[in-house]
């Protein structure tokens, strides 16, 4: 679609994301300013409580002003990790000609795009409508109804006093023109993203799954991981996907794939060497420099994919990985009520990364003895690897490699590595802390939730259940309500905004995971229920698709469909995997059909999506290779689960008890005296076993 730009004006377009101010004091009076944003609760917002800038929340008030006063609406969209936000707010929005400005002519609207990603996805597809890219700052004016003119990311001052002095003269001098601007957005703002109900159930077969890596391929960096160029983000539901396809069919060039960008990101400094856990991206291509904030949405799904990755190629260096990360996850980002925060911002006392980088000098003098070692060992120069003479700590060879090298023993080593991390990390905690977001998002709790028990399954350990259990108590506790809606977010004891799809649909799969892996019933009803709510809020039969928003929530200028997978799966695509894997359990036929009609509407797109529509491809390889449901009944149920769960089935469904319970596929299935396994498939089970090798047999597993 071509919009005319009546409004031309360079914008610097950023993606980056770093610093984040401290917390917010609500005192007003030691404030020369207070504004409308001091009685919320988002970080973000209250990072700009005290500007000059006459900020309001979204909400109707601010909408009604503008109305009232006839004044365009300034919607700025941001979040607290975000590094160019503030450098824009400490240009113009803390600057009083500015603020004089946007309060004399504008109502000012802050946005939390954590808090209200349905606000962000309208304004974000109106920018990348208007000038072919996006990122936060994102600043959008609009019209009193909210239908957007035009805007930007990053402006520095006097851009920004540039384009808000010609949008306002523009506007006043140009009526007629300015409506067909905002027609011809908000026109396209609708169509962005929306599918068309297929008109038939589209078959599947290996031949698509193959035809997916293969228009994959050419994007994949074989020689540094991830996707070629830079930046490079992890996208961790695509590996998910190429561990499936590898499993299905095997092909070395899909596990490669996988393995050498794990290996790559785990050895790069996009991985905290001393603390454990991920930052959001790497700006180089060979993950060495990060943008240090680390969020609990990227940490979550990467502790995920290590597992997997783990229970099929058996690399210690990935438990190690596991272990870090819930470690980093359990001391830095979680709560005493057992939520977790948002994320962890990458500046601290005004330098991004200062927290995580250490000068030679340093290190020798901490060091000492086994100084040389650990320098040579994370690539440490004495004029610095990065800017200013500091260096990242960064890893060039596997430890197998680097032993040999230094004629010691691996366990030589990784003693000294681990006496070296302990030196380190007790020195790192003494600086200045990286500020903390620590308002609690539903959906990625989820995931956090989920991570913790695919952790559990693959290794063991009792603390990571214990974990997942306190965290889902949380959720039904504390962001739930009787009736089965969920909250968006949490923060000091209140909950907040009415929950998205997303919200619903990673709560729904991690209940689903502890079901099972604990076999307790409750979750998975839980899942069903909030399915069942799901379907009857968010769900549009004219399209067979979801709507991102409730039919409950305040209209706004366009209801939106979450479809392509990102740094997080799309929330239809993991609806879609939901309905089926509930399907399965309950032998639900109309779960399964409304899946099977979700992947048929985007199954062209998935086809050549590569990793954009990855989740999606992995319900079509349930799809083309029917799952195994596979129920354990009897006294013994824990260890055959343990033993199940130390292969990689991730076509298998578990399900059992030590007693029949309520599922149809448990019924009269219990023999006393023994431990007995059923493996079925489309609904029919095979002859009853009581050894776990030889139901892997059955569901073609080599043991």
């Amino acid at each position: 679609m071509k919009l005319n730009n009546y409004f031309l004006l360079v914008s610097l377009i950023a993606f980056v994301s770093c610093r984040q101010h401290q917390k917010m004091n609500k005192n007003t009076s030691t404030h020369p300013h207070t504004n409308q944003l001091i009685n919320e609760t988002s970080p973000y917002l209250l990072q700009h409580a005290h500007n000059p800038v006459n900020w309001y929340p979204w909400g109707q008030e601010a909408l009604d002003k503008a109305t009232k006063e006839n004044k365009l609406i300034i919607v700025s969209i941001g979040y607290a990790a975000c590094h160019w936000c503030h450098v824009m707010e400490h240009e113009s929005f803390e600057d009083e000609e500015v603020a004089k400005f946007m309060n004399d002519h504008f109502i000012s609207i802050k946005v939390d795009r954590e808090e209200r990603p349905d606000i962000d996805q309208i304004y974000m597809d109106a920018i990348q409508l208007i000038t072919g890219s996006g990122g936060w700052p994102l600043n959008c004016i609009a019209l009193p109804d909210g239908r957007p003119l035009y805007g930007g990311t990053y402006f520095r001052k006097n851009q920004w006093l540039d384009l808000l002095t010609k949008i306002s003269e523009f506007v006043k001098a140009n009526p007629e023109k300015t409506e067909q601007q905002a027609k011809q957005l908000t026109d396209g703002i609708q169509a962005n993203e929306l599918t068309f109900l297929s008109s038939e159930i589209k078959t599947v077969s290996m031949l698509d799954l193959d035809l997916v890596f293969k228009n994959w391929k050419p994007s994949i960096d074989v020689t540094e991981g991830g996707y070629i160029g830079a930046p490079k983000f992890p996208l961790p539901v695509g590996y998910q996907f190429l561990l499936l396809y590898n499993f299905l069919n095997p092909n070395p060039e899909a596990i490669k794939a996988v393995t050498l960008t794990l290996d790559k990101m785990a050895n790069g400094g996009i991985y905290d060497q001393i603390g454990g856990g991920f930052s959001r991206y790497s700006t180089d291509d060979q993950w060495k420099v990060p943008h240090f904030e680390k969020m609990l949405y990227d940490n979550s799904q990467l502790v995920s994919l290590y597992a997997a990755a783990y229970q099929q190629t058996k690399k210690p260096y990935y438990k190690t990985i596991v272990r870090e990360t819930l470690e980093f996850i359990e001391r830095e980002l979680t709560s005493k009520e057992g939520g977790f925060y948002a994320s962890l911002d990458a500046d601290s006392e005004g330098e991004e990364g200062k927290y995580y980088v250490w000068s030679y000098q340093e290190l020798q003098q901490l060091l000492v003895a086994d100084a040389d070692l650990i320098l040579d060992y994370y690539n440490v120069e004495e004029s610095g690897n990065w800017e200013n003479g500091i260096n990242i700590l960064f890893k060039s060879d596997s430890d197998t490699a680097f032993a040999a090298r230094y004629n010691r023993s691996e366990t030589a080593l990784q003693t000294t590595i681990k006496k070296s991390k302990k030196i380190l990390l007790r020195e790192r905690e003494k600086r200045i802390r990286p500020a903390l977001d620590d308002k609690i998002i539903t959906s990625w709790n989820a995931l956090m939730l989920k991570s913790y028990v695919d952790a559990y399954a693959v290794f063991d350990d009792k603390k990571y259940l214990e974990s997942a259990l306190k965290n889902a108590k949380f959720i039904i506790t504390k962001v739930k309500a009787s009736d089965h809606r969920l909250s968006r977010s949490y923060k000091d004891g209140k909950k907040s905004i009415n929950a998205f799809l997303d919200d619903y649909a990673f709560t729904i799969e991690a209940f689903i995971a502890l079901y099972q892996n604990t076999f307790d019933e409750s979750w998975l009803e839980t899942a069903k229920q909030l399915t069942d709510y799901a379907i009857v809020h968010f769900y549009n039969e004219s399209r067979g698709m979801f709507y991102y928003t409730s039919d409950l929530d305040p209209k706004l200028i366009a209801r939106k469909m979450e479809i392509s997978d990102n740094v997080m799966p799309a929330s239809n695509s993991q609806i879609a995997k939901n309905l089926f894997v509930l399907g399965q359990y309950y032998y639900d036929t109309n779960y399964v059909e409304l899946s099977k009609q979700m992947l048929s509407n985007v199954k062209e797109n998935a086809l050549k999506g590569g990793p954009y529509y990855s989740n999606w491809d992995v319900l079509m390889s349930w799809m083309v290779s029917p799952p195994y449901s596979v129920a354990i009944l009897g006294d013994d149920i824990e260890a055959k689960r343990k033993e199940f769960n130390s292969h990689f089935t991730p076509n298998v469904f578990l399900s059992g008890g030590k007693k029949e319970g309520n599922l149809a596929l448990l019924q009269n299935k219990l023999v006393k005296g023994q431990t007995t396994i059923y493996v079925c498939q489309n609904n029919v089970c095979k002859y009853p076993v009581t050894d776990v090798k030889d139901a892997l047999k059955q569901i073609l597993i080599k043991k």
